[in-house]
């Protein structure tokens, strides 16, 4: 079942990159979403309203969860589940930018058996089931091995790295980068590109099912910020932040928070 899951999640994926692209660099309705959200496009709402409709068409049995869709309780009475975000990185998309994914997923009873992160301006498709490779555009990838922290890569915000949020009030000797996708971050570190991505903050899962199978096939280690394996299509469907990294990195990482409760109360919005 994963692998002709994972064929329905490709397909529905590429016809979301044509209809994302027809709305790309054309100054898309644009608004806000309430409670600082962040903005929301035509774009968004038609990707999510085909990706129903197609998506519960073929696998009626399934729940939904999606960004951009009213969250409906009935899903956890499904053993499988759809996880959506139909565009992750909408101010990449309002900007024009390339940035911007579709995030596609199955979750099966807390646990992701398929997926697939499409870039459509960028025509990089990752994917990976369960039980196979994490792959992008057909080919294995690999993550990367660091064995420390010295140099390394890390897909994070500014915030994260702010001395009050480790311990001993020292971050990691890490190289800060940012990509606005959530969902591209995690499939950067599947393909090596990067060595990790982090964040401290509540995540979506519609940000991360998808991109927590490929980088744990492609050899990431993927948790909550306390070290925890995330799961999915629970009744909040947020996970306690995200740590993902391949080697000796992920234990430097989630050793050196700081413990929740000397934590401030709250972090940017930005993951």
């Amino acid at each position: 079942m994963p692998g002709r899951d994972l064929d329905l999640l490709i397909d529905a994926a590429r016809a979301a990159g044509r209809i994302a692209h027809g709305f790309w660099r054309q100054s898309p309705e644009t608004w806000d979403k309430p409670g600082g959200a962040g903005p929301v496009t035509a774009a968004d709402l038609a990707v999510d309203r085909m990706l129903k409709e197609e998506l519960r068409a073929a696998r009626p049995d399934y729940g939904w969860l999606s960004e951009e869709t009213p969250d409906d309780p009935a899903r956890l009475a499904h053993d499988r589940c759809f996880i959506v975000d139909p565009i992750d990185g909408t101010r990449a998309f309002i900007e024009g930018d390339t940035s911007f994914a579709h995030a596609l997923a199955v979750a099966e009873r807390g646990r992701v058996t398929a997926a697939v992160v499409y870039l459509p301006e960028r025509d990089a498709l990752y994917a990976a089931t369960e039980d196979g490779p994490a792959t992008l555009n057909g080919k294995p990838i690999a993550a990367a091995q660091p064995d420390h922290a010295g140099g390394a890569t890390v897909l994070t915000s500014a915030s994260t790295l702010a001395p009050e949020h480790w311990a001993g009030r020292t971050p990691p000797p890490v190289r800060r980068v940012f990509r606005a996708s959530f969902a591209w971050r995690l499939c950067l570190v599947a393909e090596g590109r990067f060595d990790a991505t982090l964040t401290l903050r509540p995540s979506w899962e519609w940000d991360i099912a998808a991109g927590d199978l490929i980088a744990r096939r492609a050899g990431a280690t993927v948790t909550d910020r306390s070290g925890a394996g995330l799961r999915f299509n629970r009744p909040d469907p947020r996970a306690d932040g995200v740590i993902a990294a391949g080697g000796a990195l992920w234990q430097v990482l989630q050793g050196g928070l700081a413990t929740p409760g000397s934590q401030p109360p709250t972090l940017r919005k930005t993951l």
